[in-house]
């Protein structure tokens, strides 16, 4: 077991998340998931919805802090729940939205992680290496996802072990609220990979194309045409590496036909960070997000756009879901953008 005696009762991040769950409680349907034991105190996994009650509507969930180190991706979610509550008083189209879609909040999956500022979850494990899947190629060494054990980062736990409890807390609000739904999109907000902001989708165990590929690329084609500038790289992750045991690969291969579901992995790319102050470097906190005030609001604001974007699409996604043939020729659209190119 690890030392953690030093470290502080709470963190800025759950303080904030328990602040905005009390000044939300007349609004948002709130509920724990799990609970996370780590040197004698007690952490909840929350899950704070709102909008429509109707379980056929289109829907939204909005994830963070899976890794306990990339801290950014908590605050971004946190930002967009500060927000929503702010317009709840004088939005009346946010209000028309929330009549006909439902919002999913999780801003911090890996509360133990975060404490104790570890990318792991308290007893080793990387969550997003923790699905029982394996990939069908070679991955990375270690990155991929290996069972040597907990003492090397990326560790996916024993083989035939139940999943972590917080992978089952994320994977259950997925299966219960989301994968049941006609349509449901999924933003998990993640740092530390690269010099720009990446938004990847299935799949991370395979090269091969995810059925849902021509959703996928409407949506992608909607985002460009509404953000020409968004500067995002928008791929499958399989593009950059492979991995055993992606949470939404899980998911996703889980969700009953032919309801869809699209999920999404926001990567900031935390190295123009460091590019842009050097020094982080020497800091942990610092590897995975921006360390000087100014910075971390640049961010928070930049990616605002995108979560709205998703709740507007999902608001309006009778007028631009593809059937027939506009779906196969999105399909081979993208097929030719994201498969055909990847093998010239």
């Amino acid at each position: 077991m690890r030392a953690f005696s030093l470290l502080p009762d709470s963190f800025a991040e759950y303080d904030d998340l328990k602040a905005l769950l009390d000044e939300g409680a007349r609004s948002f349907d709130i509920e724990s998931v799990a609970d996370v034991e780590v040197a004698g105190r007690t952490f909840e996994v929350y899950v704070a919805s709102i909008g429509s009650s109707d379980p056929q509507a289109p829907a939204v969930g909005f994830f963070g802090g899976i890794h306990g180190l990339e801290r950014i991706g908590s605050r971004l979610v946190l930002e967009y729940m500060r927000s929503l509550l702010s317009r709840l008083t004088w939005d009346e189209l946010l209000l028309q939205q929330l009549d006909s879609i439902r919002i999913y909040i999780v801003p911090i999956v890996n509360p133990g992680g975060m404490w104790a500022a570890t990318r792991a979850n308290p007893n080793g494990v990387d969550l997003m290496r923790n699905a029982p899947q394996d990939a069908e190629e070679r991955v990375p060494l270690l990155a991929g996802g290996q069972r040597v054990g907990s003492w090397l980062p990326w560790y996916r736990g024993r083989r035939g072990a139940p999943m972590e409890g917080e992978a089952e807390a994320l994977l259950g609000v997925v299966a219960q609220e989301l994968a049941t739904r006609p349509l449901s999109f999924a933003l998990d907000c993640h740092s530390g990979y690269g010099w720009s902001d990446s938004i990847w989708f299935p799949y991370a165990k395979t090269r091969r194309a995810m059925p849902h590929l021509p959703e996928m690329y409407a949506l992608k084609t909607m985002f460009e045409r509404a953000h020409p500038h968004h500067g995002y790289t928008f791929e499958p992750q399989s593009h950059q590496y492979l991995l055993h045991g992606d949470l939404w690969d899980w998911a996703y291969d889980r969700t009953p036909s032919p309801n869809i579901f699209l999920p999404m992995t926001l990567e900031l790319g935390s190295w123009l960070w460091i590019k842009k102050n050097p020094r982080q470097i020497f800091s942990r906190q610092g590897m995975f997000n921006p360390v000087k005030a100014h910075r971390t609001a640049r961010v928070l604001r930049r990616h605002a756009n995108l979560l709205d974007f998703l709740t507007r699409a999902a608001y309006a996604s009778e007028r631009w879901l593809p059937h027939g043939s506009r779906r196969d020729q999105l399909l081979a659209s993208a097929t030719d953008l994201w498969y055909r190119r990847k093998e010239k």
